[in-house]
Parts: C-alpha cells; sequence; structure tokens
C-alpha cells in the first residue's frame, strides 16, 4: 500500500514545487528572476540552447555537416546565412565555394542570397533563384536552374529538363571564365521561385 500512496504523493510533492516557482516568476521583479534561472531544470537549459543559435546571439552552435560534408545551416535571407555556409564547408571545398561566392558578387552586382534546404542560392529577383551550390564528398555541385538555355550549356544532365549541373572536384581548374560566362547567361534567365 506503501507504493500505491508514494506515487501519488511524489506527483503532489512535484505539483507544489512547480507552482509557487510559477506564481514567482510572474510576480517576481527582475532582479528576483535571475536567480531563478540560473536553478532551472535540464530541460529550459536545452530551449535555451536552442535559443541562443538565433540570429543576433553571440554563443551560435557549430553547424552539422551532413551526408557528403553539407553543412546544415538554418534558412536565411541575405549575406549572413551564405557566409555561415561558406565558414562551415569542409577542407578544399571552402576555397571553392568562397571563389564562387565572390564571382557571383563580381559578376552580378547586388545579386540576392540566400540558404534554403542547406543550400546557397543566387537570385535577381526575390525568391526567383538562378544559381545554387551544394557539397558532395567528391565535389561542389553548382546548379544552375536554366542550365539548358544556357551557351554551352553546363555537363551534366539532371531529371528536370531546365536544370543542369556544373561538378568541380578537387584537383579540376576553376574555370573563371566559364562560369562568369554561364552565371551572366542565368541571372539574365527568369529565375526558379523557390
Amino acid at each position: 500500500m506503501t507504493a500505491k500512496t508514494s506515487m501519488p504523493a511524489a506527483k503532489a510533492a512535484a505539483k507544489k514545487a512547480g507552482a509557487p516557482a510559477a506564481k514567482t516568476t510572474k510576480t517576481a521583479p527582475a532582479s528576483k528572476m535571475a536567480p531563478a534561472s540560473k536553478t532551472a531544470s535540464a530541460a529550459p537549459a536545452s530551449r535555451r540552447k536552442a535559443t541562443a543559435a538565433k540570429p543576433g546571439k553571440a554563443a551560435a552552435p557549430a553547424p552539422r555537416l551532413l551526408s557528403g560534408g553539407n553543412p546544415q545551416i538554418p534558412k536565411g535571407y541575405g549575406d549572413a546565412p551564405v557566409q555561415a555556409y561558406l565558414d562551415a564547408v569542409p577542407g578544399w571545398k571552402r576555397e571553392i565555394a568562397r571563389r564562387l561566392d565572390a564571382l557571383v558578387e563580381r559578376t552580378v552586382p547586388g545579386v540576392g542570397k540566400a540558404v534554403k534546404w542547406n543550400t546557397p542560392l543566387y537570385g535577381v529577383e526575390e525568391d526567383h533563384w538562378f544559381l545554387a551550390m551544394h557539397c558532395f564528398d567528391r565535389y561542389l555541385k553548382v546548379t544552375f536552374f536554366r542550365g539548358a538555355a544556357l551557351d554551352p550549356p553546363p555537363a551534366h544532365a539532371s531529371k528536370m529538363a531546365d536544370v543542369r549541373y556544373h561538378h568541380i572536384h578537387e584537383h579540376d581548374p576553376f574555370d573563371e571564365a566559364r562560369l562568369a560566362d554561364w552565371i551572366a547567361q542565368a541571372s539574365r534567365l527568369p529565375g526558379e521561385r523557390m
């Protein structure tokens, strides 16, 4: 019988312990609330860590690398999320990704940027994208959403008729002139809405 009574007693004690704390945090002045946050349980602490990753916070957790070494970056618009992606790209691909980003900026002044689906996107109209990049184990994939219309089209076809890919492997030369030409052509075509 003590086993049956001890469980409800434990629940009642937990409710009693939680109830005054909830009332205290609602009515206590800000100076008294700070110590309560330091003694919070593990669950609220994990929520605080999740909120620390929001833009404008100082301590953001390091991005996790997904399959192929592609960084997991939260969705965001502008240069900052793209730079976070570039900072997290592993190994030799980081330099290539940075060179590609700089080439897009030089070729298309005022280009719009975003990260969606852990992929940097580039466009000239809001939410219309002409180029993306993505990391794989052995190469960096550059996606031209209207690549079939480029002259000459990039070498790698897609299941989607308009899309073409350019793969950059570790020891491939970075053909800046060819890429700049494709980027300029792609930026003048209608972007892919995403």
